[in-house]
């Protein structure tokens, strides 16, 4: 993650000028020239934001000294302490709302993502995000998610080429959707195809695809079938990687399939809650 990137210090500056706008409304009252605060855990997960955090308040306030007794990535419990402030008591007000926020936001996909993988385990299968994040987030959220122990999908349109229902409505056969990627881009580009069926499966792997993308198929019918998949896979010499995607999260043992190489999930972004953190004030 490339914290010291444009588009992070865009976003910084966004969220400054949105929630301070022209000056807090309350800073007269403050008298104390240097304050100290923490942040409380209220409940347990797994914590995201560092860098983040600490780009915010120096931001606010270069002065200002943080000190994290977590990283990302890391489990937390109830009542933990995860960082102590110093600083200018108007600039630590300034920056709470904002930095708690973000923090809570991405937390919770971590502590969600963590919650899914864990079921992975003893098996050789991923958990994959989506595309499905929040607008000007996703690089945020999708690094929230790697934090839980997930793998990063491709991060756009512009990374991956998923060939998807839409795609082929408006194209031509699929042999041809490949062979045009082929020639219109580098030859490094990943080419992802979304079925529907065993057969549309096998029709992939015949046309070229890199990886095939089984959306919304029962688990029944991915047992029955997986290593007849394989076995087309072998005989076309492709190392294909097999996706299986539209799981509810709670009928993820279903899919423990051996031969899966993905489970992808928009749940962790979609479905997961924040995080309740809190900033208070030390003597």
């Amino acid at each position: 993650m490339d914290w010291d990137s444009p588009l992070i210090s865009r976003l910084i500056d966004y969220w400054i000028e949105e929630d301070l706008g022209n000056g807090d409304l309350t800073e007269s009252i403050i008298t104390h020239k240097i304050g100290r605060a923490e942040w409380i855990a209220k409940e347990k997960g797994i914590f995201c934001g560092t860098e983040i955090i600490r780009r915010i308040f120096q931001r606010i306030d270069s002065q200002i000294e943080i000190d994290f007794s977590t990283k990302d990535g890391s489990e937390f419990i109830q009542n933990e302490s995860i960082l102590k402030l110093k600083g200018s008591p108007k600039s630590l007000l300034a920056g709470e709302r904002i930095t708690l926020n973000i923090a809570m936001h991405l937390s919770g996909i971590s502590t969600y993502t963590n919650n899914l993988v864990s079921k992975l385990k003893g098996t050789k299968i991923n958990l994959a995000d989506t595309r499905k994040t929040t607008p000007g987030l996703r690089k945020l959220e999708k690094y929230a998610f790697k934090c839980g122990g997930g793998i990063n999908h491709r991060m756009g349109l512009y990374d991956a080429a998923m060939i998807k229902e839409n795609h082929i409505a408006w194209s031509n056969n699929l042999k041809d959707c490949v062979k045009k990627i082929r020639i219109n881009t580098p030859f490094t580009t990943h080419i992802i195809i979304e079925v529907e069926n065993i057969n549309q499966a096998k029709d992939a792997v015949l046309a070229g695809a890199d990886s095939i993308l089984l959306d919304e198929i029962e688990p029944k019918i991915l047992r029955n079938n997986i290593d007849s998949l394989r076995e087309i896979f072998e005989k076309n010499s492709k190392e294909i990687i097999i996706e299986v995607s539209g799981i509810k999260p709670e009928a993820i043992n279903d899919y423990l399939i051996e031969g899966i190489d993905l489970i992808s999930t928009s749940s962790s972004v979609t479905k997961s809650n924040w995080i309740d953190l809190s900033m208070r004030y030390i003597n």
